[in-house]
């Protein structure tokens, strides 16, 4: 065979090969059978990965997923869970595991959120059960440094958005959430009582759904603290019902009554400890209130979420009057 036939056989040859093995990686795997999912822990080697995803059936073969970890060897393959949910091509798997497209719920919690709300959100995501998370949440050692008297994770359950596997387990979402507490109060630079504050910024949170407002709130519940007044507050008259399990939407003088210490109605002071969990907005009203002289608030009649505050009583009977006239066209 003279030497240039025998080169365009060879040429002819890897590029059918060439050919051949970019159809192989290029293509979806015809044979996917539908969701799956495969986790790689740290320092899995790129063959037990190849054969991983072979075994379910992400791959036709561990040979595909090589072939293409050989087109790409400088690339870190990332450890983590991956869920595939269509036929993808070889490429296409290789480039997500090398990306680091890991799987993962996202659990919203936004500011003024309690554990019980948490629970259900949590639960919604189907990786544990309600009860199981406020188990986790009624245990406060997690912030016993920072808050001995602390009664429970309430308050330290820092609101923000998390990233949640299919295996995270409810002490290992708490630890997040307490975690991200520790670093939002860092920047608050304070030597203020964390119980003390958080507490307060809890009712602040719960009352105050206007930002500007929060350090006027802040500062009517601190003048009646400062003059032994009950704080009269409606947020943790319902969170006492919550914990004794009989809130039904709705305040009921029962509940008013209620000998729950939680009742900020009948008990004098701050309540055990925080009702919900606030944001560092309301942390800030706390330990910047207002220069004000306020001991009431009411909602204005005009459905704006805005406060009318008032300094002593026959002008605050006059504002809900208001209120409720308003209430009642």
């Amino acid at each position: 065979m003279k030497l240039g036939l025998r080169i365009g056989v060879v040429a002819l040859a890897a590029a059918a090969a060439a050919g051949w093995c970019g159809w192989r990686l290029t293509r979806p795997y015809q044979g996917f059978s539908g969701e799956t999912f495969v986790e790689f822990p740290r320092g899995t080697g790129s063959r037990a990965l190849a054969a991983s995803l072979a075994e379910a059936g992400v791959v036709r073969s561990r040979w595909d997923f090589l072939l293409a970890r050989l087109l790409s060897p400088m690339r870190r393959l990332r450890a983590g869970e991956y869920r595939f949910d269509r036929p993808a091509s070889p490429i296409e798997v290789f480039d997500r595991i090398a990306r680091g497209d890991v799987f993962y719920y996202t659990l919203a919690v936004p500011e003024g959120k309690n554990m019980f709300d948490i629970a259900a959100e949590a639960a919604n995501l189907r990786i544990f059960t309600a009860a199981q998370f406020l188990e986790a949440a009624r245990d406060p050692a997690l912030i016993r440094d920072l808050d001995p008297a602390a009664p429970t994770l309430e308050g330290y359950l820092f609101p923000s958005t998390y990233r949640v596997g299919r295996h995270t387990t409810p002490a290992a979402l708490c630890r997040m959430m307490t975690a991200q507490f520790r670093e939002a109060w860092s920047r608050l630079d304070s030597s203020a009582s964390p119980h003390r504050t958080v507490t307060l910024a809890s009712l602040v949170e719960k009352e105050s759904k206007l930002p500007a407002e929060r350090p006027m709130v802040a500062a009517v519940f601190l003048n009646r603290l400062r003059l032994g007044m009950t704080l009269d507050c409606d947020p943790s008259t319902i969170y006492a019902a919550l914990l004794d399990e009989r809130y039904r939407g709705t305040i009921h003088r029962s509940d008013l009554e209620s000998g729950n210490p939680y009742n900020t109605y009948r008990h004098g002071g701050l309540p055990p400890g925080p009702i919900a969990n606030p944001g560092l907005d309301a942390m800030r009203a706390v330990l910047a209130p207002a220069d004000t002289d306020a001991l009431y608030f009411v909602l204005r009649p005009d459905g704006s979420g805005a406060h009318q505050f008032s300094s002593n009583k026959t002008a605050h009977d006059a504002a809900v009057a208001q209120y409720r006239r308003g209430r009642r066209k």
